[in-house]
């Protein structure tokens, strides 16, 4: 049935000549291939124990940020170009004693297994970790402070994110705020700087990146950013 399909597609494009329709071809060649490949990629009987081992008990259970980090890495593998992980939960308005520890349980050390299992397979030289949230959080409280509840509102002046691999510096911290944390004091980075360094470790000059619209060139860092080389390794 599949393969009629593809010919009758293929009849009907060397009638019209519509691009559309060799874009529907490759659509359906793609989610073959993805229905084929994907039972493999779930498939985790074949990882050894240590690698198990190094992202954590919650490896196995499907769903949980460990196994999505073991599957990002075999997606890397595979040549998946972009993989992006979400983890839900982090906006500790109240009970932050408890919730923050479970949140950073959760994620430190299967984050630390990613980026140790990409490099001692060779895939972190090509491979850039970005690993952060919407934005920061205040050090005052929000809401009643006791000794073991309390919670902390949103802070968009300051807040911190992390790069590993495709090469960025190594044990390297770039920015400083006061000792308040409220406001910025060294080497300010604006999220268009983020972005702009980014497409740089990817190849790709911000600046030439641009569409049309309306009679504007367009870019995605606007008119601003700059690559920030000394993250850059």
């Amino acid at each position: 049935m599949l393969d009629a399909v593809g010919k009758l597609n293929r009849i009907h494009f060397d009638q019209f000549a519509d691009p559309e329709i060799e874009t529907r071809i490759a659509q359906y060649e793609m989610a073959f291939r993805m229905q084929t490949s994907v039972p493999d990629l779930l498939d985790l009987s074949k990882e050894p124990q240590h690698i198990i081992d190094l992202y954590g008990p919650d490896a196995r259970k499907p769903g949980t940020y460990a196994a999505n980090c073991l599957l990002a890495r075999r997606l890397l593998e595979r040549d998946v170009r972009f993989v992006q992980l979400y983890h839900r939960g982090w906006d500790q308005h109240n009970d932050l004693p408890r919730d923050l520890a479970l949140q950073c349980k959760g994620t430190d050390r299967a984050s630390a297994a990613l980026v140790m299992d990409l490099k001692q397979r060779g895939l972190l030289d090509d491979t850039l970790v970005v690993w952060g949230g919407e934005f920061g959080r205040t050090v005052y409280c929000q809401g009643r402070l006791t000794e073991t509840n309390y919670g902390r509102d949103h802070h968009p002046r300051c807040f911190t994110m992390w790069l590993a691999g495709g090469g960025v510096k190594r044990g390297f911290s770039y920015g400083e705020t006061d000792d308040y944390c409220y406001n910025v004091v060294s080497n300010p980075v604006h999220v268009h700087d983020l972005q702009a360094t980014l497409l740089y470790c990817l190849g790709i000059d911000h600046l030439k990146l641009t569409y049309k619209y309306q009679g504007r060139h367009f870019r995605l860092t606007d008119v601003h950013g700059v690559v920030l080389k000394d993250v850059l390794a």
